[in-house]
């Protein structure tokens, strides 16, 4: 059929493109929008930039923090005045040490957990008000003279158990704020152990540079003029200020970046592992905000309801961000308890970390045994004190550097493989050639720092360094370097297989546990001590450390053996530690 004559075909060229806006308010359109997204590029630059400069301060401080923190292992350089000034026995001597000891360890999970719910800075001044009151308080008992006990008129024995528990106190709660930023802020990039190793590496140098302080600024003037021993009182004053001081600008300066996106993957990583169902945490959640019974709202209606609604959204979104952060970390808790692994690890810390301590807390007693009484060991603690402090630095550097190039690329999330992911499958193939390179664990490392550290023990036990004094400078050296490179090498390994996010927590419950082994040897340095005295109140004589540090060596071996076993499950698991 024809076409009707009010039919008629449409062409292409019957199409004319739309008519274009007018050029002004086109060009006026167009550079408002690129006004906009320049303007965006810029606030996007600057944030990051502001971020960067921030994790940057935050890790200068955390140094500087470890670098004041550790003033407890400059012990030995008063400890041997509280004797002969307080009258104190070495059991006495002992239980101050002690009392340190339990105040360093036992709170560490509590800091912990403040330092990962609240962030470094609260408990930064927390810290800083621990470490006033604590050396405020020693200062005045000090400066009280003998106790009661002793015959004197001064304040109670203890009074200054209970500050120097306070001192420990201060101590866990300060480092852990400094090492907990640096492990969240670089904990996930290709140099952990460095940043890890750096301020604690610090924390080791403070009780040198302290003891030096103390012995050649702040020391008392002997009758001829020439310089006696620390002015304990003055030099508790100088560390309370100082102290109180860090910890209040680390409640400015530690800063955490970043974590809520350091969050967000952890959850989704956990729900692609297998081991979070994706509708566990959100159907929950849900149903806490009520959001399945939430009315609708007409936005047309009103901008004032359009606005009430985005800022419900956003206050919902806030709740939600913060419950997401505390069921993760409940998450990672529970899992890093359940964990033999964790236990094996926690035990040869803890048969390791004893024997370190009571050697660096009873320095000044031991030295005086190695002579007999008339001959002077021409040595002084403080000189071993610095020599500790040196060698435990220097071996928290160079494990730290070496575990950061040797050691196998430890995957991000491999912590949170499930049976069921896909990375737990990939695992068990065999390494593409180009991913083949020599690596060497960080158990490995820490294997040898413990045999490094025995090793000093042995020569001490043996009776080598016996009326040669000058021996025991490497003594203190290997106990140093062992001590230190295992403080440093353990929290690496918890940030490695368990991850970051949780790790404040997860280090505190490990470093809780050397509290035990502390306590016991210091206890069994004492009363081997104790048992030698003679006439003067004072030990000499190999008989009076010998048998301490024959066992104190089985100790470390027999922690090798526990990480061995550790490690072999690791591997089993395929986790790259």
């Amino acid at each position: 059929m024809a076409p009707s004559s009010t039919t008629r075909s449409i062409d292409k060229l019957d199409y004319l493109p739309r008519a274009p806006p007018p050029p002004d308010d086109n060009s006026d359109a167009a550079g408002s929008f690129f006004d906009h997204v320049a303007e965006a590029i810029m606030e996007r630059d600057r944030a990051h930039l502001q971020r960067v400069v921030l994790r940057w301060l935050s890790f200068v401080w955390a140094i500087v923090s470890c670098l004041c923190a550790g003033s407890i292992t400059a012990f030995s350089l008063y400890g041997h005045l509280f004797q002969s000034r307080l009258h104190y026995t070495q059991l006495q001597v002992n239980s101050v040490s002690i009392g340190a000891e339990l105040g360093l360890y036992l709170p560490v999970p509590v800091f912990g957990f403040l330092c990962d719910r609240l962030g470094p800075g609260l408990p930064s001044a927390l810290a800083g008000l621990l470490f006033g009151l604590a050396y405020l308080l020693a200062a005045a008992t000090y400066k009280s003279g003998p106790p009661p006990s002793a015959g004197g008129h001064g304040w109670p024995f203890g009074v200054m158990v209970l500050a120097f528990a306070l001192v420990g106190m201060g101590t866990s709660c300060m480092y852990l704020c400094a090492v907990t930023t640096c492990a969240k802020n670089f904990g996930r990039g290709n140099a952990k152990g460095l940043a890890l190793a750096v301020p604690i590496a610090a924390f080791g140098l403070s009780g040198m540079w302290q003891s030096q302080v103390g012995s050649r600024v702040l020391f008392e003037r002997n009758a001829d003029g020439t310089r006696g021993d620390v002015d304990v009182f003055r030099f508790f004053l100088f560390l309370g200020i100082l102290l109180f001081v860090v910890g209040a600008i680390g409640f400015f300066a530690l800063r955490i970046m970043d974590e809520a996106e350091m969050i967000d993957e952890a959850v989704d990583e956990l729900e692609r592992s297998g081991l979070l169902h994706q509708d566990h945490f959100f159907t929950q959640a849900a149903h806490h905000h009520g959001y399945g019974t939430m009315a609708t709202h007409d936005l047309s209606d009103s901008t004032f309801d359009f606005l009430q609604s985005e800022a419900d959204n956003l206050k919902a979104k806030a709740e939600e961000e913060k419950r997401k952060k505390t069921w993760l970390l409940n998450e990672e808790t529970r899992r890093y308890i359940m964990d033999p692994t964790m236990w094996w690890l926690a035990g040869g810390f803890v048969l390791v970390t004893g024997p370190g301590e009571a050697f660096i807390n009873n320095l000044g007693t031991i030295i005086d045994t190695l002579t007999p009484r008339h001959v002077s060991a021409n040595t002084s603690p403080a000189t071993h004190v610095s020599i500790v402090a040196l060698t435990s630095t220097l071996a928290r550097l160079l494990t730290g550097t070496l575990s950061d190039l040797l050691a196998p690329v430890a995957p991000t999330h491999q912590h949170r493989r499930g049976p069921d992911s896909v990375a737990n499958s990939l695992s068990s193939l065999p390494p593409l050639a180009s991913d083949r390179r020599f690596s060497v664990s960080r158990i490995t490392f820490l294997l040898s720092s413990a045999f490094v550290l025995s090793l000093g023990q042995l020569l001490l036990a043996s009776g080598w360094v016996q009326n040669h004094p000058s021996r025991f400078a490497l003594v203190s050296a290997l106990i140093g370097s062992g001590y230190g490179a295992v403080f440093s090498l353990t929290p690496i390994v918890v940030s490695v297989v368990w991850g970051v996010e949780n790790f404040g927590t997860n280090w505190g419950i490990l470093a809780m546990t050397p509290a035990a082994g502390a306590t016991l040897w210091g206890a069994v340095y004492a009363a081997v001590y104790q048992a030698g005295v003679r006439g003067d109140g004072m030990c000499h004589g190999q008989t009076c450390y010998a048998s301490t540090f024959w066992a104190m060596a089985g100790s470390v071996w027999a922690a090798i053996g526990l990480w061995i076993w550790a490690w072999r499950r690791w591997v089993a698991r395929g986790v790259a530690v």
